[in-house]
């Protein structure tokens, strides 16, 4: 009885303050099958389950010039289970961390791959950092430990970050990204125009890239709102000589529309779906779509 107490006053806090929740056997259910998939999660890290898919991501011309890495988990009986399933769980937990360091690790290793072959070592590679992974005081000495260790060249490594980030500790978060630029690290500002945006603070944050969160990219064809946001925003980003990348491009006339308006790169599923290393190699040499 105490335990499906706990069970409804747990949902109740999880939907806000002064409000109730009766038990329902769902409740236990849901609860079964989040501790399963946290068991499994940690199985998975310990056993080495997660892999890397890569986005590609192209200029003007259709040319690819880097890609995006996107974790995914090899479960052993569900196959190929995509992020949205796992990543919530795997920060409630704090296992985004180490899971973090592991993406570190591959991102790293695939681009002292990619640099031994004439045909991909101009490629670059951008990977995500959590919010939790950025608040981590050893975040820096890691990221830059695991690049020395691997070899990997830093000026090829994207690092992408949320404007979320900014909202808790922006002075921080300045100084953190300026000792991984200092080194070499490409810094992407993530779903920009989504979160924050304080242009007044923007200025001040040592960013390479600015990238067009897809949701104003869905309909700039149809919506003038989405369009003039995105003008903006490729405006603003070349007149403080950042690269702005437009994610979520599914459509040659979104890529036309974007490149009209002065988009320098683009990724999304028009350039082909997330995919191996192998087939991103095979295609790396494309002129153009």
């Amino acid at each position: 009885l105490l335990k499906r107490a706990d069970l409804a006053l747990y949902r109740a806090k999880a939907v806000g303050r002064n409000t109730l929740r009766f038990f329902d056997p769902e409740m236990q259910a849901a609860v079964a099958a989040r501790a399963a998939l946290e068991a499994d999660l940690r199985s998975g890290m310990r056993e080495g389950q997660f892999i890397l898919h890569y986005q590609r991501q192209v200029d003007r011309e259709g040319r690819i010039t880097g890609a995006e890495a996107l974790v995914r988990w090899q479960h052993p009986r569900r196959g190929l289970v995509a992020p949205a399933e796992f990543i919530p769980l795997a920060e409630d937990t704090g296992l985004i961390e180490p899971l973090g360091e592991r993406v570190l690790e591959m991102v790293c290793a695939q681009l002292v791959a990619w640099s031994a072959r004439p045909d991909t070592a101009h490629l670059t590679l951008a990977m995500n950092v959590s919010a939790r992974e950025f608040r981590r005081p050893e975040l820096v000495p890691r990221i830059l430990d695991v690049v020395n260790r691997t070899g990997a060249d830093p000026g090829k490594l994207m690092l992408e970050f949320t404007e979320s980030l900014l909202v808790d500790d922006l002075e921080e978060a300045i100084t953190r990204m300026k000792a991984l630029r200092a080194r070499g690290v490409g810094i992407s500002l993530d779903d920009f125009g989504t979160g924050y945006s304080s242009l007044s603070y923007l200025k001040h944050l040592p960013l390479d890239q600015l990238k067009i969160d897809q949701s104003f990219v869905r309909d700039i064809l149809v919506d003038s709102s989405d369009a003039a946001i995105a003008r903006t925003i490729i405006d603003l980003g070349q007149s403080l000589g950042l690269v702005v990348i437009a994610e979520g491009v599914e459509t040659e006339e979104q890529w036309n529309c974007l490149a009209g308006l002065g988009c320098q790169a683009f990724q999304g599923f028009l350039f082909g779906r997330p995919g191996s290393a192998d087939i991103l190699r095979a295609t790396a040499q494309t002129a153009a779509i």
